[in-house]
């Protein structure tokens, strides 16, 4: 696998590359280039990162991943894969001795072909949790071809990927202690796939072994081989040793009997007899290859089992999430004076227990909606119950529908084959909307599969909606499943093809829920009934949330093996050619093409503020723009913690929960939200500016700065107006607290001393600033009370329905 710089002088393997279609970016580009040196090489290749449940979370060079030293005991875990190629006439398997030049496990005896799928080759040699899960492996078998060129000369073609089997995986590590000494500092720590393919006859293949990678090879006979472990002058990988005693001969006794996979080749070769999916198998090394550069000691129990591919492959909580300390959300007082509020003071008033709604719908139902509302999305539940009756339960189940139909479209392991998946989706509007029996059992996860569950106890609320609710919702299921079914057979595990495709993933997804959301407004009659009919700017909507959704979502959809970031895109920042390139980044190249590329996505989602906007501007009812509006200030907020921000290429990043709850205070209003805007606007534009002095070369730059200048332009005179009533508030508490401070100050005791000198005024400034950072999101609330009122256009839906029947 990883190797030495070669004393003899290499050869190049005709068409070792372009062969096989690998054409890609990734180092040496699947061939061999005698101006590289093995070294180079081994830094030039990319692997595939994982972690235990064989998830692809990033990118490593193979020299970097096969270091063992005390920052990483057992180097980095990345997909591998084992050939065993057998003479089906004979039953003899092939054996390769690899080279004395190689870094890792020199001149050990192994099966015919061990090395690494590796990113940005193309075709692609990344596969899926779908692909592992139905066996195809397709990446897999292409670098197993590519390898089998370059180390053993067989031509591509003589083994077509048809005919690899694929087996099983196993989770090992092992030390080269053997080689290099108890610290050694090279290893193996791989998830390894194992491919079995057979051959009519030995004299059909063409082998010459590279002489950097081989040193010799063998076709043996299962007794033959037994023999060959008994000699101990020879030397054998550990994978091989391990793969060859748990599976590979039924008996290990030197008679060869037994129910191995070799001894029934076209048992193993014909049927799944053997196949295990499923299952990541996992070992610990012999007590000879414990230890290394960071003295690793055992890692997993005999035969544990760490993971297990029929469960969902869906990444969610599987990455880190980034989130500031407890102390540090704690010192932003008026957030948590924002959260008291929220939950204590002025909570979000929930208005499902209405007269009205009562007696429309079955109490057992809708509650069980609701409950389960709270389950799948906590963060929509509360702004949902806080509209009005007259669309409440309307929003309430057109979200639930819209989710059960999006955890369909999410589960990449449920369905036997895409046309099955696109049935599902296609078929929905007319079983899931139509049948009141209908349910769909084992998809999806947690309390998404609940709901599709028990799906109908939602169709029993749906069904007692008024009939232009349950049109809306209908068609914008019926288009919206259109819409996923065309891309459940595209492969989006590099992301979309360019941003014409990205922008459609998000109308299909988003977009049209904003047009069903305006359409269900106006039929309210709390709304225009214009509004139905602007469907530019309720696209806008759903779009500015779903792009900034895909965009801190980076690393969980790339190990979810289904991204959405454009290639025309990433493409022209990833020297890997992979989009896992900036996962986990090596290297400061990495780490600031990565920000380059996440920046220019930031700032195509910058451009759509404007339309955001002017969608609000259009609103009359103060729920619904309430309803509308905390979404929007949501992502504006993320966006700016995204912005030039690496963590977002290692975890998830969060906005503090505390700013979360001061947003949805402040978004009650024009104001309050263009205010919110004017913030984030103002902090992306300074991040870029401090970015570009300090050095920082981003190509995104003016582009940047002009969608933040777009945005202030707009948001400016109500971001003044907030600072003055911000400005009064700080005046009127300060002066409030200085006041109550020298009155304690020139308090006179029973004795008719003073207080208790400096620390006593100590003690009263401290708590007048501590007055003034509680108090002040409220008072300036307050203060442009009045002035708000006179300006707004917003009423409540109480006052829209009196108005209405005037």
């Amino acid at each position: 696998m990883a190797k030495k710089k070669s004393k003899k002088q290499a050869a190049k393997p005709a068409k070792a590359a372009a062969a096989n279609g690998s054409n890609g970016s990734n180092g040496n580009k699947g061939g061999w280039d005698d101006s590289l040196s093995q070294l180079q090489y081994m830094e030039a290749d990319s692997v595939l990162v994982l972690n235990p449940q064989d998830e692809i979370v990033g990118a490593a060079s193979k020299k970097e991943s096969h270091v063992f030293d005390p920052k990483q005991p057992r180097g980095i875990l990345h997909r591998a894969f084992s050939v065993f190629l057998f003479d089906a006439s004979t039953g003899e398997m092939l054996l390769q001795q690899r080279a004395s030049t190689k870094i890792t496990f020199p001149n050990v005896w192994t099966n015919a072909c061990c090395s690494h799928p590796l990113h940005g080759m193309q075709p692609s040699e990344v596969d899926a949790p779908a692909a592992v899960a139905d066996g195809t492996v397709m990446g897999v078998k292409r670098a197993a071809v590519r390898k089998l060129e370059q180390e053993l000369g067989i031509p591509v073609g003589q083994i077509d990927l048809g005919e690899f089997k694929f087996l099983t995986r196993l989770h090992y590590w092992a030390a080269d202690t053997v080689t290099h000494g108890k610290q050694s500092p090279w290893g193996e720590h791989e998830i390894d796939y194992v491919l079995f393919a057979t051959v009519p006859d030995k004299s059909v293949l063409t082998i010459k072994p590279h002489p950097d990678e081989v040193d010799a090879v063998k076709w043996v006979t299962q007794q033959q081989l037994l023999e060959m472990f008994d000699d101990k002058n020879l030397l054998f990988s550990p994978w091989f040793r391990l793969i060859t005693n748990k599976w590979m001969i039924g008996s290990n006794d030197k008679k060869g009997s037994g129910g191995g996979w070799w001894d029934d080749l076209e048992k193993t070769m014909t049927t799944d007899a053997h196949c295990d999916y499923e299952t990541i198998h996992t070992f610990d090394p012999p007590q000879e290859h414990m230890g290394g550069g960071g003295n690793a000691g055992p890692m997993f129990g005999e035969n544990e089992i760490v993971g297990d591919a029929s469960k969902k492959q869906g990444a969610y909580g599987r990455v880190p999430t980034h989130k500031e300390s407890k102390l540090s959300q704690l010192l932003h007082v008026d957030e948590v004076w924002s959260a008291l509020t929220l939950l204590y003071l002025q909570p979000l008033k929930s208005n499902l227990a209405s007269d009205a709604i009562a007696s429309t719908f079955d109490a057992g139902d809708l509650a069980f909606c609701d409950e389960i509302l709270c389950q799948v999305s906590r963060s929509f539940a509360a702004v949902i119950r806080q509209l009005p009756e007259q669309m409440l339960v309307d929003v309430l189940i057109f979200y639930l529908v819209l989710r059960a139909l999006d955890t369909i479209e999410d589960d990449m392991t449920y369905f036997a084959s895409h046309a099955d998946k696109v049935q599902a989706l296609l078929s929905f509007d007319k079983t899931a909307l139509a049948d009141p029996t209908w349910r769909m059992t084992g998809c999806g996860e947690g309390d998404e599969r609940r709901l599709l569950e028990e799906f109908p106890k939602c169709h029993s609320v749906y069904a007692a909606l008024p009939e232009a609710s349950r049109g809306v919702i209908a068609d914008i299921t019926l288009r919206m499943a259109t819409g996923m079914a065309e891309f459940v057979d595209k492969d989006l595990g590099q992301g979309t093809v360019d941003v014409g495709q990205y922008n459609r993933y998000c109308h299909f997804v988003a977009g049209l829920v904003g047009e069903g959301l305006s359409r269900l407004f106006a039929a309210s009659g709390l709304e225009a009934p214009s509004l139905a009919g602007e469907l530019h700017l309720s696209d806008q909507m759903g779009l500015f949330l779903q792009k900034t959704n895909i965009i801190r979502d980076y690393l969980e959809d790339y190990v979810d093996g289904r991204a959405f970031w454009p290639q025309t895109v990433w493409k022209k920042h990833s020297a890997s050619g992979d989009l896992g390139y900036f996962a986990n980044p090596a290297s400061v190249e990495a780490t600031t093409a990565g920000l380059q590329c996440l920046n220019e996505l930031v700032t195509d989602a910058l451009e759509l503020v404007p339309d955001c906007l002017a969608y609000l501007s259009k609103l009359r009812c103060a729920e619904v723009f309430r309803f509308c509006a905390i979404p929007q200030v949501m992502a504006i907020a993320t966006l700016d913690k995204c912005y030039h921000n690496s963590d977002v290429f290692t975890g998830v990043v969060k906005i503090r929960k505390g700013l979360s709850c001061r947003l949805i205070n402040d978004a009650t209003d024009v104001l309050g939200v263009h205010g919110i805007f004017h913030r984030f606007a103002t902090s992306i534009s300074k991040t870029a500016e401090a970015a570009q002095k300090g050095g920082f070369d981003d190509p995104s730059f003016d582009r940047t700065v002009a969608a933040c200048k777009a945005i202030l332009e707009l948001t400016d005179a109500e971001a003044r107006q907030a600072a003055r009533d911000n400005k009064l508030a700080n005046g009127t508490l300060l002066a409030a607290s200085c006041a109550a401070a020298a009155a304690v100050v020139g308090y006179k005791g029973p004795s008719g001393g003073g207080g208790s000198g400096l620390a006593l005024t100590t003690t009263a400034t401290v708590a007048s600033f501590g007055l003034l950072s509680l108090f002040k999101p409220g008072l300036g609330k307050f203060l442009g009370m009045k002035r708000a009122k006179s300006t707004s256009s917003l009423l409540s839906a109480a006052q829209l329905s009196k108005k209405a029947k005037v």
